[in-house]
C-alpha cells in the first residue's frame, strides 16, 4: 500500500524534472520575481526546488513539492562536522579559555539553535524597505490625512521605491567595471531592461514633479505587497501570528501575482494619458510628460513587462481605433507617425 501512494508523486517527479521550464515564458517571470540571494540563485538545488514550486503552481497543483530546509540542514551539517572536529582537536593543547571566547560562542551556539531568527541579509533589507513604503503609500491614498501630510507621505513612497530598486540592482549587478564610456554602456545596456530599473525611473519621474497624481501609486503598493508577501512566507510560515492573521492574504498575493502586473501595467499607461490631459492645466510639465512615455516605450519593449504592456496596449487599439476610423479620421496621420516613433 506504501508503494502505491509513493508512484503517483515519483511519476509527478519526473515529469517535474523533464520539464522544459527554459522555454516556458511563465517560467522566466515566475524566477525573475524570486528574491534570494546572488550565492544562492546559483545553486543548482536552489534553482530545482523552485523548479518544482513553479510546477506545482502553474502545471500539476496534486504534485507535493519538499521543503528545501532539510536538504540545506544537511548541507550545513555535513559541513560543520569538519569544523566541529578540528576545533575539538585544537582545544587540547589550549585548556584554558577567556571569557570574550565563551560570550562567542555562546552567542554562536544562541544563533544557530534559533534558525528562524532574522539577518540583515539583503531580504530583511528589502523587505523592511517595502513594508515601510506599503504603509506610507497607504497613508498618502487615505482620504482624512492632512493634505500637508498625504503630499508628503506621497513623496516619501517614490523614494523608498527608488532606493530599494537601486539597492537591488546594485545586489545583483554590482557596479560597472570600469567608469569609462564603453564599460558605462555595457553595464547599463544590461540593467536597461530589468524591472528594477524601470522601477526606478518611474519613481523619479514623480519625486522631482510638483504634480500628485494618487493614481501613480497603485505599481508602487503592488510591488511593495508581492515583497513583503513573498517574504512572509518565506521566513514566518511557522509563526502562530502569521497563520492566524497574515497567511491567507499572503497567499492571495502570491496566486494573484499576475493580476497584480496587469493591474499595474494599466495603471502605468493610464497615467500617461493623465500627464497628457495635465498638459492643459497650469501644473503641466511638458519635460515630465516626455520622459514619462519614452519610460511607457521602454515598458512597451523591455522583457520584463513587454507581455502585460503589450497585451494593455492592444485592447486599447481594438477599441479606440474603431472610433477614430468613424469619427475622427483625421487623426490617422498625426497616430501613423506616433506609431513608428512608438515601435523604432
Amino acid at each position: 500500500m506504501g508503494e502505491e501512494k509513493e508512484d503517483p508523486q515519483k511519476l509527478r517527479r519526473i515529469a517535474a524534472a523533464a520539464y522544459d521550464y527554459e522555454n516556458d515564458p511563465n517560467w522566466a517571470d515566475y524566477w525573475s520575481n524570486i528574491l534570494i540571494p546572488p550565492q544562492m540563485s546559483s545553486r543548482p538545488d536552489v534553482v530545482d526546488h523552485y523548479k518544482r514550486k513553479f510546477y506545482q503552481r502553474f502545471i500539476d497543483p496534486d504534485f507535493i513539492v519538499e521543503p528545501m530546509s532539510s536538504s540545506s540542514s544537511s548541507q550545513s551539517a555535513r559541513q560543520s562536522t569538519p569544523s566541529s572536529g578540528s576545533s575539538t582537536t585544537n582545544e587540547q593543547p589550549r585548556p584554558r579559555s577567556t571569557g570574550s571566547s565563551t560570550r562567542t560562542s555562546s552567542a554562536s551556539a544562541t544563533s544557530a539553535s534559533n534558525p528562524t531568527s532574522l539577518r540583515w541579509d539583503r531580504q530583511t533589507i528589502q523587505f523592511s524597505v517595502n513594508a515601510w513604503v506599503f504603509v506610507v503609500a497607504v497613508l498618502a491614498i487615505f482620504p482624512f490625512v492632512p493634505r500637508n501630510l498625504s503630499n508628503r507621505a506621497y513623496r516619501l513612497s517614490f523614494m523608498g521605491t527608488a532606493c530599494s530598486s537601486m539597492y537591488s540592482l546594485y545586489s545583483l549587478y554590482g557596479k560597472p567595471r570600469a567608469w569609462n564610456l564603453q564599460a558605462l554602456q555595457v553595464y547599463f545596456q544590461t540593467i536597461i531592461v530589468t524591472k528594477d530599473f524601470i522601477h526606478f525611473i518611474y519613481c523619479l519621474t514623480f519625486v522631482t514633479s510638483h504634480l500628485y497624481l494618487k493614481f501613480a501609486l497603485i505599481p508602487i503598493m503592488c510591488r511593495a505587497l508581492e515583497h513583503v508577501a513573498k517574504f512572509l512566507r518565506q521566513n514566518f510560515n511557522r509563526s502562530s501570528l502569521y497563520r492566524k492573521y497574515l497567511e491567507e492574504p499572503c497567499v492571495w498575493v502570491e496566486s494573484n501575482a499576475t493580476t497584480l502586473s496587469i493591474l499595474s501595467s494599466q495603471a502605468e499607461i493610464g497615467v500617461g494619458f493623465l500627464l497628457l490631459v495635465s498638459l492643459l492645466s497650469w501644473q503641466r510639465n511638458i519635460i515630465q510628460t516626455f520622459m514619462y512615455w519614452q519610460l511607457l516605450k521602454l515598458m512597451y519593449h523591455a522583457p520584463a513587462s513587454a507581455g502585460y504592456h503589450q497585451s494593455a496596449w492592444t485592447k486599447i487599439g481594438s477599441s479606440v481605433n474603431p472610433l477614430i476610423q468613424r469619427y475622427a479620421p483625421f487623426l490617422n496621420t498625426p497616430l501613423s507617425a506616433a506609431q513608428r516613433w512608438w515601435f523604432r
